[in-house]
């Protein structure tokens, strides 16, 4: 876990101080039960008491002089008015934006992140754009460390958590499902299990469509019967699994929102997609429409086109991310004890993948070479969302649904960004 420099200053300082303790502890135990009285080594006792005294009395007035001596942390603390989110995964790219949008509504935030997947430089945008004191903070840990869980809870008075930390590519997942089991659900049950023992009420859970599978009736609504058919999908039923059963004998507010493909980034620029080159292959489709309209790989791989849709081609919901994020703070606003809210974060409205190549094509303006493959173990023909129920009980429906424009905007970031956040 990070530690921030005030309190590593104060762990050194008593370190150091309970370090001379020791010594002086060591170098005495000869003198125990030993009638001896030399002047010369009394004298030395006496004096190697008179400095560690001093020592201690320096090491204290030093502790009283950090800012964090005197008064607790902000984040450490509960503040009439404002209300401190975790927001794991925050260093990701649906985190990220998240995290800008709960700053710019004045909530106060901590991202938690093991940076596996998402980018420092990310949250260094937001340190920028949000320096004052208290707002923003960044833990380095990760989520599988129960006990660094713990000890974040514990050190900070979170009254809600947004939980997006998680491995979500459903091609990996097929290729690696412990990884994703893991990651997705027993990480999940460490956070639910921190939240209770602590007393934290609120969860805004980031699920997904995966959960339901390839149901037989289309749109899909809550009701429809889950019965995931990749690893991704069935770890993230496990851990919704897991929150319910959970809030059946709590007083916690539980949503949980599950959503479709996300496309798009921040409209004025400060955030987007910059997902690891190593993981290109199991990536977004609008990352690797980007990569070969860059001409980072040599053409864009279109993996089935056998389905039985309109062109053959796989059918998704694509939901801007500027809309996601929307959707997560209307369900926090929402959010009531002992309430489960569940919802699907969509447009309502399904289009292929030749049709979002298109889109892509005049996004970027690039003629972008497509490669025709089999199909992709895990992936289901067609899905998409009734919306009709958060639009019902949250208010919250797509406002960034023009797909080529969203597509634009992505592109924007992607051409000021080519190494994505670089170095940083």
């Amino acid at each position: 876990m990070a530690v921030l420099p005030e309190q590593h200053f104060q762990v050194k300082m008593l370190n150091f101080a309970r370090g001379r303790s020791q010594q002086r502890s060591t170098r005495s135990m000869p003198f125990a039960g030993v009638e001896h009285h030399d002047p010369k080594r009394k004298g030395g006792f006496v004096g190697k008491i008179l400095m560690v005294a001093t020592l201690a009395a320096l090491c204290i007035i030093v502790l009283k002089q950090s800012p964090t001596f005197r008064t607790p942390s902000q984040f450490s603390k509960h503040e009439e008015g404002v209300t401190h989110v975790l927001v794991t995964g925050g260093a990701g790219y649906i985190g990220s934006h998240a995290a800008l949008r709960l700053l710019r509504e004045s909530y106060r935030v901590t991202i938690v992140d093991n940076l596996s997947r998402g980018n420092i430089g990310a949250v260094k945008v937001l340190q920028d754009l949000f320096p004052e004191s208290g707002r923003l903070q960044f833990i380095y840990a990760d989520l599988g460390d129960a006990k660094v869980v713990n000890e974040i809870f514990s050190e900070n008075a979170f009254d809600a958590v947004m939980h997006f930390a998680a491995v979500a590519y459903v091609g990996e997942s097929t290729m690696d499902p412990l990884k994703y089991y893991h990651n997705i659900t027993s990480n999940t049950l460490v956070v639910l299990e921190a939240m209770a023992a602590h007393g934290v009420k609120t969860l805004i859970y980031s699920s997904t469509c995966a959960t339901y599978g390839e149901p037989e009736k289309m749109p899909i609504t809550e009701e429809t019967p889950q019965v995931p058919i990749n690893p991704y999908g069935k770890a993230k039923k496990m851990a919704e699994d897991i929150i319910l059963d959970f809030s059946k004998n709590s007083d916690m507010a539980v949503m949980i929102l599950r959503y479709f493909n996300v496309i798009g980034s921040d409209p004025e620029g400060r955030l987007g997609e910059a997902p690891r080159p190593e993981l290109r292959e199991h990536g977004r489709i609008s990352g690797a429409c980007f990569d070969a309209a860059r001409g980072i790989i040599p053409g864009l791989k279109v993996k089935g086109t056998d389905y039985n849709t309109h062109d053959g081609t796989c059918i998704r919901d694509y939901i801007d991310v500027t809309d996601l994020v929307d959707a997560h703070v209307k369900a926090l606003q929402k959010a009531k004890p002992r309430k489960v809210g569940i919802y699907n974060v969509g447009t309502g409205r399904g289009r292929s993948v030749k049709e979002f190549v298109e889109a892509c094509k005049k996004a970027t303006g690039v003629d972008i070479k497509v490669d025709y493959l089999p199909r992709r173990p895990g992936d289901y023909a067609e899905v998409f969302s009734n919306p009709t129920k958060i639009y019902r009980e949250l208010n919250w429906t797509a406002q960034h649904t023009d797909l080529e424009e969203s597509l634009k905007t992505a592109w924007r970031w992607q051409k000021a960004h080519r190494d994505g956040y670089g170095a940083s």
